[in-house]
This record gives C-alpha cells, sequence and structure tokens, in this order.
C-alpha cells in the first residue's frame, strides 16, 4: 500500500468528490482511520463494478504525486495505470461497454 505520506485524508476526499461528480455510485470499505487501506467499490454506466485502491509506493512516481490511484474491474478483467483521482474516474467513464 501507499504511504501515508502519499495517500491522506485530502486526497481521498477529491477521490469522493470525483466519484460524485461523475455521477458514479460509489462505497468505501469505512477505513478513513487509515488511508493507505481505504478501498472504493464504484459501479460504471455499464453496471461493472471497480475496485480503486491506492496504488504501492513503488508504483508511485516522484514527478506525478498525485497519481496514486488505480483501478480494478475483473468482467472484463482490467487494471488501470497510477492515475489521479480525476484521471481515474475519467478511465472508468471512458472504459468501452
Amino acid at each position: 500500500m501507499a504511504t501515508f505520506g502519499h495517500i491522506t485524508r485530502e486526497r481521498c476526499a477529491q477521490l469522493g468528490r470525483a466519484l460524485t461528480d461523475a455521477g458514479l455510485s460509489w462505497t468505501d470499505n469505512g477505513r478513513q482511520d487509515k488511508p493507505e487501506f481505504l478501498t472504493y467499490t464504484a459501479t460504471d454506466a455499464h453496471g461493472r463494478e471497480w475496485s480503486i485502491s491506492p496504488a504501492t509506493s513503488n508504483q508511485i512516481t516522484p514527478s506525478r504525486p498525485a497519481s496514486i490511484w488505480q483501478a480494478q474491474c475483473t468482467e472484463p478483467m482490467h487494471r488501470s495505470p497510477v492515475l489521479s483521482a480525476r484521471a481515474v474516474v475519467d478511465h472508468i467513464g471512458d472504459f468501452p461497454a
């Protein structure tokens, strides 16, 4: 998991706002006490469930410090690159049917 220095409560709030602004229904696993373990589940317009989690520390590039999220869908099997909150939400919304 990402270190707490990368995955802050504010960055978690940014992801929540981006999901809401995109009109996606979503929940989290309630780990606000440990944001590095906070995982989100979002449902896209096609009814697919996506799991959004912090990237591991070695996946976070210092030149792109806001790119800390990675989304995964199991049907079809797909994992996004490590992206910012807005970009990961856009990736989910743009993923083909």
